[in-house]
């Protein structure tokens, strides 16, 4: 008989040495325990059973010691000995990257996708306890090297073709995936802002390598990691407005990412923002400014990335037909006015762009409507002012686009002409610009110009810039 047969003839991994809880006198040494360094860290989540499993194993004999050493193993253990998947996979795969280059890391199959993300190491799928048990028992443990990087898939099933009218929206919303800019639409209900919002992952380019581990890993570690994720997709998040401020900043008792967190380096779309709840919409403060959550507990604090793109979509009023022609607005000036700061003036002014979005005539919406330029044009363009932001700033760490860049970094830096640079100036004195708002405009007026392929900004990238900046008090 060859290994595999002696070892599938010999007696099965014996896991009644278990210890028994409560159990307070040794009557055999037939019992094994188990611990857990350092202790004083607290340990959660099913990934420790396999490896438990393992060492339980070793120590009764059944496995010899040199068959798991320099390996690593994360698994969750069901009753039948399959091994099922576990959270953070990809988490603990870059991290045996970096501190042990080349090992071997046993997970669960269905994890294997994931941690292949990591192309420094070897991984192994048992898909149960005693397939792995005969693999280490013979000494040849089946390994394969982590598999590339996929490609994002970028089959959508929206476009912005669909959208008839709505050109100035379309362009704004083109200028935010082109300089990362944080935008919210005013119009009346079925105007189409949910329907603009929802095309924007379309325009936006492909996760770099390093971006597309971020997000996994968040994902992974929420236990929300879903196929399109690990393909490399971009996150498109949309919370309902009921959500409470540890759903959309993150928390708990044992904290987990929020939504600003599992919108990293995508989209968080905020649909009838003013809807949320004001303490709900001023959490979004910090995380807009530092592009990071930090979650304090007593026992411990936890920092998650958020860099995303806010993109929130609002009526004018509670009825929704202020401002619109041929409609009248049932709501009274001081009704307007409580409903429009739900959204506190240090959040306005961390909003880059105000689009206004009116309703379609009916006359529009025939069937032979163009609508205008398609996601594929659009994201060509997209993608030209990135690579020449990535350029421009690859002497500054973190930063890959002009929304992420120091204001007083651009306003030193940036190749801007005096006239562009006076209307600047004239315009955040009538409007009374704060200097987070003036370098905002710049900033647009910077993302802007990439667009048009301009080296200096001139005075119709800030004119253009300026449109969006009316707030929505207002």
């Amino acid at each position: 008989m060859d290994c595999y047969e002696d070892a599938l003839h010999a007696a099965p991994p014996d896991l009644m040495t278990l210890p028994r809880a409560g159990t307070r006198k040794l009557r055999s040494s037939r019992y094994s325990f188990v611990w857990l360094a350092p202790a004083d860290i607290r340990k959660e989540g099913t990934a420790f059973d396999l490896p438990i499993a393992l060492g339980i194993l070793v120590a009764t004999g059944q496995i010899d010691p040199g068959a798991v050493e320099n390996r690593m193993f994360v698994g969750e253990l069901s009753l039948d000995g399959a091994v099922r998947n576990i959270r953070g996979a990809l988490s603990v795969a870059r991290h045996v990257g970096r501190v042990s280059p080349g090992s071997v890391l046993v997970v669960p199959p269905a994890n294997h996708a994931e941690a292949g993300r990591v192309t420094n190491i070897l991984l192994a799928a048992p898909a149960t306890l005693r397939e792995l048990v005969l693999q280490l028992r013979c000494d040849e443990l089946l390994v394969a090297r982590a598999a590339e990087s996929a490609e994002s898939q970028r089959a959508y099933e929206v476009d912005f073709s669909d959208v008839v009218g709505q050109e100035s929206a379309k362009r704004a919303l083109e200028v935010a995936a082109a300089g990362s800019h944080n935008l919210v639409m005013i119009g009346p209900p079925g105007a189409g802002k949910t329907m603009l919002a929802r095309r924007l992952p379309t325009i936006l380019p492909d996760l770099s390598e390093e971006e597309a581990l971020e997000v996994i890993a968040i994902h992974s570690v929420a236990g929300v990691l879903s196929p399109e994720i690990t393909l490399g997709a971009r996150p498109f998040r949309a919370p309902h407005h009921s959500i409470s401020g540890a759903g959309l900043i993150g928390g708990g008792s044992s904290p987990r990412p929020g939504e600003v967190s599992l919108a990293h380096n995508g989209v968080l779309f905020l649909d009838e923002m003013l809807e949320f709840s004001r303490g709900v919409l001023d959490g979004l403060r910090q995380p807009l400014e530092d592009a990071s959550v930090v979650i304090a507990r007593a026992a411990m604090s936890v920092s998650f990335p958020a860099r995303f793109t806010l993109v929130g979509a609002t009526n004018p009023c509670p009825c929704g037909r202020a401002g619109e022609p041929g409609r009248k607005c049932s709501c009274g000036a001081a009704e307007v006015a409580k409903y429009a700061a739900r959204m506190s003036g240090p959040l306005v002014d961390r909003i880059d762009m105000h689009v206004p979005v009116g309703a379609v005539a009916l006359r529009d919406l025939s069937a032979d409507a163009e609508g205008g330029d398609n996601s594929a044009a659009m994201r060509d363009r997209v993608g030209r002012a990135r690579y020449v932001q990535r350029a421009r700033y690859r002497a500054l760490r973190g930063v890959t686009c002009n929304a992420h860049v120091p204001g007083r970094w651009l306003d030193r830096h940036t190749p801007i002409d005096t006239d562009a640079r006076t209307l600047l100036h004239s315009a955040a004195s009538a409007l009374d610009l704060s200097a987070r708002a003036y370098h905002r405009v710049l900033k647009v007026a910077r993302t802007i110009a990439d667009l048009n392929g301009d080296e200096r900004i001139g005075p119709p990238h800030v004119a253009e810039a300026l449109r969006y900046r009316p707030s929505v008090r207002k």
